[in-house]
């Protein structure tokens, strides 16, 4: 599994040109840390390709982005939950015609139904929560790759979950998904850590996002804090200053 570092540097933004001429690819770009994320690439000079499941909020993030003076970013509607791998070969295609290049990549999106007991969750609803949170950033990583590595730096986030508690009961597929997934970021580290790709994670804190309340329906999402923190650190991993993180998890946990 790769590494967990504290991230101690949540209070500064990143640098207004830190990722200056790269393209950036986002998914859940909709979702609360996908949004965040997206415009905080954009302010730190990215060409960003939203990827989400639907048009309208993806325009709206559009217009967000280009309020900023930022580089235009692009639209890419896809519903990963029943994306193919030849959707997400058409995806990097049609990065590389329309933008040149892929200097980063994103996992944002995330999907989560509800806590219930394994044997009540539908087959329907388990294998959408491995599609979503597992093959869809392991085919979309794959079909990426070649394009990745035509950059001279290039970087791949992965978004972890505490593995402790949603290896617990209760967390079904989800919970399963994100075991699988922090796998596979520890294997595609091993096997890209002599080229010009790098493999990061970041295990974010609590956040003030649709995730967390579905989680935790009774609790006060509101006393948990935006998710400018988290897509601060996520910018900091796709600029070239984060070549000493190559292989780690950032661990924006609070102190217990």
């Amino acid at each position: 599994m790769l590494p967990l570092v504290p991230f101690a540097d949540g209070s500064a933004p990143p640098a207004a040109d830190s990722l200056r001429e790269r393209v950036v690819l986002v998914t859940g770009a909709t979702g609360g840390l996908g949004r965040t994320t997206a415009l905080a690439a954009a302010a730190a000079g990215a060409t960003v390709v939203l990827l989400g499941r639907k048009v309208r909020p993806l325009e709206r993030i559009y217009d967000e982005i280009d309020a900023l003076g930022a580089p235009k970013p692009a639209i890419y509607p896809m519903d990963l939950a029943g994306a193919t791998p030849k959707d997400f070969a058409d995806l990097a295609a049609a990065i590389e015609r329309g933008c040149g290049r892929l200097d980063g990549l994103v996992h944002a999106a995330a999907h989560f139904d509800t806590l219930q007991p394994f044997e009540q969750q539908s087959p329907e609803e388990w294998t959408r929560a491995q599609q979503v949170n597992l093959h869809a950033p392991a085919l979309l990583t794959q079909a990426c790759l070649p394009l990745l590595r035509q950059a001279p730096d290039a970087a791949i986030v992965f978004v972890f979950d505490d593995l402790d508690r949603v290896g617990k009961a209760f967390w079904g597929g989800y919970g399963v998904a994100k075991h699988a997934l922090a796998g596979l970021a520890s294997i595609l580290h091993q096997e890209t850590e002599s080229s010009g790709v790098r493999t990061h994670a970041l295990l974010p804190g609590p956040m003030r996002t649709a995730l967390r309340r579905a989680a935790y329906y009774g609790e006060n999402t509101l006393i948990h804090p935006e998710p400018a923190v988290a897509a601060a650190a996520v910018v900091r991993l796709l600029g070239p200053g984060a070549a000493g993180l190559r292989g780690k998890a950032l661990d924006l946990r609070p102190p217990a």
